[in-house]
C-alpha cells in the first residue's frame, strides 16, 4: 500500500482477506509478539494475525501503571474471551515506567521516554519467547502526526527512521497502518470482533500519562484515575466518538495577556470585565497550527453572573469566543472553562475534553448539556480531594491537538 485508503472506497472484507494472507506469507512458520491494549487497533491486529497463525501469535498486555482503574483485568479478560479466544500474558511493569517519567515535564520528552521504555521490554520480552517479529496496531494518523512533528505516538518507529531490528532485536509488521479510525471499526465489525471493543472510544498509547499534564506524581495519577471513572460513566452514551479528562497542576503565571483576554471576552458578551476572570496556567499543552506542532499556553477563563455564580453560555459560544481569544493570541494552545470550583486553592485542575470527529485528524468541541457538565464536575471535587476547579475545553482540532500532550 502507499497510502492511506480513501474511506468511501474500503472493502473490510477485502482488506482483511488480502492481511490475513500477506501476515501468513510474511510470517510462515514463525511467532509473533503483539501489543495488545484493548482497543480496537491492537485487537484487529491481534484478530487478523491469530487467523494467519493461530498459536504461534503471542499476546502481551503491559501494565504501565497507566490504565484506568481495573482496566489490566478487564482487558485481558475480554481478549480470552470468544470470539477472540486469545492467550493474553499480563506483564507488570508499572515501576518501569514510572521511573522512566520521572521529573519529565515536556510532553514530548514524555512521549519519547515511554515508546523507549515500551519497546525495550517488547524486545526483551520478544527474546525470551523466541520472536523476531513484533505486530502492532499503527494506523494512519499515528505516523501523520509523528512524522509532520505534531506529536509523537508512541508505536512509531519505521516511518521516521528508527531501525526496530538494531535497536530492539524485532521486526515490526503493523497490518492498519494506511487506515482510519472508522475503517478499523469497519474491519472489526467483519471480523465479528466484540462491539465492546469495536466500538470503545480511542486511547492513548501512552495511556494516563499523556492525561497527567507535566509532572507525573502518584497522587495525581490517582485523581485522574478516579476522574476518569466518572467522566467516562457519564458520557458513554452521549454519542461523541472521544471523551476524557486531564488533570493539570493549578499554578498561574503573571501574564498581561491575560488582562487583554478578559477584555476581549467582556465586549464579546457585553458583561462587565470585573465579572470575568482569565488565568493562565504554567502548565503547556500541545496544539497543531497548520501542520506544525506547537506547544503552547492555557488559559482558564471564568465568568460570573450578577448573582456571582458561573455564566453558562451555550457551548458553541464559548467555542465562538475560543477562536477570537486565540487569533488575538496564538501563543495559546487551549481555552478551558470553568464549570465548577471550590474557594479553597487545591494543586490540580481538572480539564474535561469531548469531541465529535470522523478520522481525528480535525475535531469539534462536542456540545455537552451544562445539566451533565456539572454533575460531572461536582462528582470529580467530591471524590478528588486535591481538586478544585473543573473546567470543560472549549478548543476544536485545531488548534489544539485531541490530547493535551
Amino acid at each position: 500500500m502507499s497510502g492511506p485508503i480513501g474511506i468511501k472506497a474500503f472493502d473490510a472484507e477485502k482488506f482483511s482477506n488480502e492481511q490475513i494472507a500477506e501476515i501468513r506469507k510474511v510470517l510462515g512458520d514463525e511467532k509473533a509478539i503483539i501489543a495488545c491494549s484493548g482497543g480496537v487497533d491492537s485487537t484487529v491486529c491481534a484478530a487478523l494475525t491469530h487467523r494467519a497463525i493461530g498459536e504461534n501469535l503471542i499476546a502481551v498486555f503491559l501494565d504501565t501503571g497507566f490504565m484506568r482503574l481495573k482496566e489490566p483485568e478487564k482487558v485481558v479478560k475480554l481478549l480470552s474471551s470468544p470470539p477472540l479466544g486469545l492467550s493474553i500474558k499480563l506483564v507488570d511493569v508499572r515501576k518501569r515506567f514510572m521511573k522512566a517519567l520521572e521529573g519529565l515535564v515536556d510532553a514530548e520528552e514524555k512521549r519519547k521516554a515511554f515508546r523507549e521504555t515500551f519497546y525495550k521490554i517488547f524486545g526483551e520480552t520478544a527474546r525470551k519467547e523466541g520472536c523476531r517479529f513484533l505486530v502492532q496496531g499503527t494506523i494512519a494518523p499515528d505516523w501523520i502526526e509523528t512524522k509532520g512533528g505534531i506529536k509523537t505516538q508512541h508505536n512509531v518507529l519505521t516511518q521516521i527512521g528508527i531501525n526496530p531490528v538494531e535497536k530492539y532485536g524485532f521486526k515490526v509488521i503493523e497490518p492498519l497502518a494506511y487506515l482510519y479510525k472508522d475503517q478499523v471499526r469497519q474491519v472489526a465489525r467483519y471480523l465479528a470482533v466484540s462491539s465492546e471493543i469495536s466500538e470503545r472510544q480511542p486511547f492513548p498509547g501512552p495511556g494516563l500519562s499523556v492525561r497527567v499534564v507535566g509532572l507525573v506524581r502518584p497522587q495525581k495519577l490517582d485523581s485522574l484515575k478516579k476522574a476518569t471513572a466518572i467522566v467516562e460513566k457519564a458520557l458513554a452514551s452521549a454519542g461523541f466518538e472521544q471523551y476524557f479528562v486531564a488533570v493539570i497542576d493549578s499554578t498561574v503565571e503573571r501574564n498581561t495577556v491575560g488582562s487583554e483576554m478578559r477584555e476581549t471576552a467582556s465586549k464579546f458578551f457585553e458583561i462587565p470585565a470585573s465579572n470575568i476572570q482569565i488565568n493562565v496556567l504554567k502548565s503547556l499543552a500541545t496544539g497543531v497550527k497548520g501542520d506544525i506542532r506547537s506547544y503552547g499556553k492555557m488559559a482558564v477563563l471564568t465568568i460570573r453572573d450578577k448573582s456571582k455564580k458561573i455564566y453558562k453560555p451555550p457551548i458553541e459560544t464559548l467555542t465562538k469566543l475560543q477562536v477570537r481569544l486565540m487569533s488575538d493570541n496564538p501563543q495559546f494552545t487551549h481555552i478551558l472553562y470553568s464549570v465548577t470550583e471550590k474557594p479553597r486553592k487545591k494543586p490540580y485542575i481538572a480539564a474535561v475534553r469531548a469531541i465529535k470527529t470522523r478520522d481525528f485528524m480535525t475535531a469539534e468541541v462536542a456540545p455537552i448539556s451544562w445539566g451533565s457538565l456539572t454533575k460531572i464536575s461536582n462528582q470529580i471535587i467530591k471524590k478528588c480531594s486535591n481538586i478544585a476547579t473543573v473546567c470543560y475545553d472549549v478548543t476544536p482540532k485545531p488548534p489544539a491537538t485531541v490530547e493535551f500532550e
